[in-house]
């Protein structure tokens, strides 16, 4: 039996959680002076309140490997073998506390740096666990998932460009000028980073866009599953893209809520679409 391990980056709800007998070990956002963890002792919606009040962007830290150490501990008291899937390396230190942890397992415990995060992870981990469940091996899980790594896609965009730049990612007069065009800024995660992949003006044309390059991607890469993101006040917008993909050939997994890891460089109204092949 093997034991499917993720982070709370992978914005998996509680129920696919439970359904898929996921473990998912939270990161920590430090908020207002305090350490909370992630998904269990603070919301989105308190944290872009608090941000809009002057207090600064939160900052997040990983899992010790102390910590990813008693997951294993007990995840291999009843399974054989764990297979634990992280946010990628390039944004997070998370999958590299979980190979420190591994080391002391004596190659029970395999550490896979997805490359991505969001429902991108929380994707992968429900393959796996669904993989694991009908009895394939570590090697053929992992086999798949590199499959998936190496064509899974995040693109979303922002309702307000003012989180961009309280974090830094965008300048002062960048986002002014920005908010006086109503630019769109188009993101995706690609080669493990977040990086932009166009900008548009106005909403309607940013929900074109990822409605464009949804439709291509499964042009591209065939029946495709697909995960619909938002922060809170993005429900509108998530309708808009779903009515732009009607009778396109995709499973719709759900909608989800960005996490406070990526949320909060977000802003409200937030919103995209996470890809990956049904079969790659």
């Amino acid at each position: 039996m093997i034991a499917i391990v993720t982070d709370s980056t992978s914005d998996l709800s509680p129920e696919l959680i439970k359904r898929h007998h996921i473990t998912s070990v939270p990161l920590y956002v430090l908020f207002g002076g305090e350490m909370h963890r992630d998904g269990i002792d603070i919301q989105l919606g308190q944290l872009f309140k608090g941000v809009k009040e002057g207090q600064k962007i939160p900052s997040t830290s990983q899992p010790s490997p102390a910590e990813f150490a008693a997951v294993y501990t007990e995840a291999l008291g009843a399974a054989d073998e764990v297979l634990s899937l992280h946010i990628s390396g390039l944004l997070s230190g998370t999958a590299g506390s979980a190979r420190l942890a591994a080391q002391d397992f004596g190659g029970k415990v395999t550490v896979l740096d997805t490359n991505t995060t969001s429902m991108a992870l929380g994707m992968m981990a429900i393959r796996a666990a669904e993989m694991a469940g009908a009895g394939k091996s570590m090697a053929e899980i992992v086999a798949e998932l590199e499959k998936v790594k190496a064509k899974g896609y995040v693109v979303f965009t922002v309702e307000t460009l003012d989180f961009l730049r309280r974090n830094g990612r965008i300048g002062g007069a960048q986002a002014l000028l920005g908010g006086l065009l109503n630019i769109k800024p188009i993101l995706a995660v690609k080669g493990g980073r977040v990086e932009s992949s166009g900008r548009e003006r106005g909403q309607k044309k940013a929900t074109a866009n990822l409605v464009g390059q949804a439709r291509d991607y499964i042009a591209k890469f065939g029946p495709s599953r697909f995960a619909f993101m938002m922060t809170p006040g993005g429900d509108a917008n998530v309708a808009e893209l779903r009515s732009g993909l009607a009778g396109a050939d995709y499973e719709d997994v759900g909608t989800f809520d960005f996490g406070a890891v990526v949320g909060t460089h977000l802003g409200p109204g937030s919103y995209g679409i996470v890809m990956e092949p049904l079969n790659p």
